[in-house]
This record gives structure tokens, sequence and C-alpha cells, in this order.
């Protein structure tokens, strides 16, 4: 299934620098997800804008063995950073609006958690565009770890660049497609961080600049195998359901009413349990 991001479809709408067709007017009104991923006559979508999007590839194991440069110019392997759950986002440093968008909105969502960057889980931040240095990349992890404000954390977060067959085959492995627009020098692209298991495979897909700490919660908790979250997040796993089409989780009502039938049971049970241990005890001082 073919998911489009909604950031595209806003930048449409908006008019953002590198997201119009050359000749088509920016204010042109966007399509409705419907005609995106089933175009119809009346539908239209830009050329360039054809083949950008994400593919979704849950528990793709992505190339550990990639070599990257991170921020501080010390070539690195993509597999260092596995071992914890790993929110990957398929960025570019000098991007003016969207990416700043997706990367201010993984702070936004990871700063409401209990778990912290480098301690239960790594953010990898991995530029596509070959031209970007490891100098562009430290000024924007500088940006991020101040705007993430826990004491100790720096080392939670990854800001990479490297070559292009690098970025290109990380971006294949998880179906992130982008492309070039050479008129405006900016690369056209989705908005979503993926999630990431310890091992390295795809297990969630968040779409848009804005998260929700609950969903992010539970997506790295379902990634570590249920070792970073709380008896809580254990609860709310099993009443969810991870809707891929959003990007979200939705109560299954199902799991509900099992929980609270068990809940039920276990308190009339509790109930009985102790009225016959207050008879049983009654009858003893009276006997």
């Amino acid at each position: 299934m073919k998911c489009y991001g909604a950031a595209i479809l806003i930048a449409l709408s908006l008019g953002l620098p590198g997201f119009a067709q050359p000749g088509m007017p920016a204010n042109m009104p966007a399509s409705t997800p419907s005609q995106v991923n089933a175009p119809s006559k009346t539908s239209y979508k830009p050329a360039i804008l054809r083949g950008v999007g994400i593919d979704q590839k849950m528990g793709a194991q992505v190339p550990l063995d990639l070599q990257f440069l991170d921020e501080s110019d010390r070539q690195v392997k993509l597999g260092q950073y596995f071992g914890k759950p790993v929110i990957l986002a398929l960025v570019y440093y000098s991007c003016p609006s969207l990416c700043d968008m997706v990367l201010d909105g993984t702070v936004r969502a990871v700063g409401g958690l209990k778990a912290t960057a480098g301690k239960d889980y790594e953010v990898v931040a991995v530029s596509f565009d070959p031209r970007e240095t490891p100098q562009m990349a430290r000024e924007k992890k500088a940006t991020i770890v101040k705007e993430y404000n826990r004491p100790g954390s720096e080392n939670g977060w990854h800001f990479l660049t490297g070559e292009e067959g690098a970025s290109k085959s990380l971006a294949e492995a998880v179906g992130f497609h982008y492309s070039y627009d050479s008129m405006s020098n900016q690369y056209l692209h989705a908005a979503a961080i993926m999630l990431l298991t310890p091992e390295g495979k795809v297990s969630r897909y968040f779409y848009g600049i804005a998260f929700e700490p609950r969903d992010v919660r539970l997506g790295l908790d379902e990634a570590s195998g249920g070792r970073i979250g709380s008896l809580t997040d254990a609860v709310l796993l099993y009443c969810s359901h991870y809707d891929p089409a959003t990007g979200k989780y939705g109560v299954v009502i199902m799991n509900v009413l099992r929980l609270a039938g068990f809940l039920t049971v276990l308190a009339l049970a509790s109930f009985m349990i102790v009225t016959l241990r207050r008879d049983f005890a009654h009858r003893g001082t009276t006997g």
C-alpha cells in the first residue's frame, strides 16, 4: 500500500518552495488523499511529485553496514546505533521548511516521554543530500539538543551525512522515496519518522510533522519488545491497534471488552475470597 505523506498535501496547498511544479500556480488546491492514491480524470498531480512518497515495509531489515559521517566528522556504521529502538528521520539539513518541522515534531513528541534518548532509545537523522557536511549536521544537532533540553542526552541524538549511495540504500530499505528538483535546488519528499527495532527492522511509521507522544511511546515500547514501557503501556498496547494507513494507534473494542471482563471476574473472585475469609474467621471466634 502506498501512503503519501500528509505534508506533501499541506505543502502543495501552501505553496512551499520546491513543492510546486514549475509553471503551476503555487496556491493550486491540494488533492484529497483519495485522489492521490487513486488518480481520476478530474484529479491532478504534478509530474515531479509522482513517485514521491512512502511504501510501508514493515519488518524490513535496514542495511546496518552502511557507512556515514557523524556530526563530529567521524566515519561511523549505521549498525552502531542499534541495540535499542531507533527513531529514524530521513531529512536534509538545508531544507527550508519541511525537514525542520519533522525534527521539531520529533523533539516535541519525545520531550513528553519518561524514556530518554541515549538511555532508552536512539534518534538518528540521516541527510539524503550528499552535498551536506558534518558541520551542517553539527549545527542542526546543537539546535535540536538544546530544544530537547535533557542534560546528558546529547549522545542519544545522531545527525549523519554521507555519500548518495548510502542514504539512497537506507531510504529504499524503509520505502522512503524522494526526488530532486533542479529548478528550485531542493528535494521533494514526504514527511514521516520511522521506528526501528533494536535489530534494525522497520516497526512503525508515523506520518506528518506532528507526532502524538502517546503513539511514539507505544511504538517505542512495541519496538523494544516491552522492555522500556510500563505496565500501563502494556495494557494500552493490548487495547490498541496500530493502523498503518494513519500511522496511529486506535482502540480495539474487543480487547477492551476482554480486559474489562477479566478485571470484573478478578474483582468478583477477590470479593468472594475476602468474604469467605471473614466468614471463616467469624465462625472461628464464635465456635
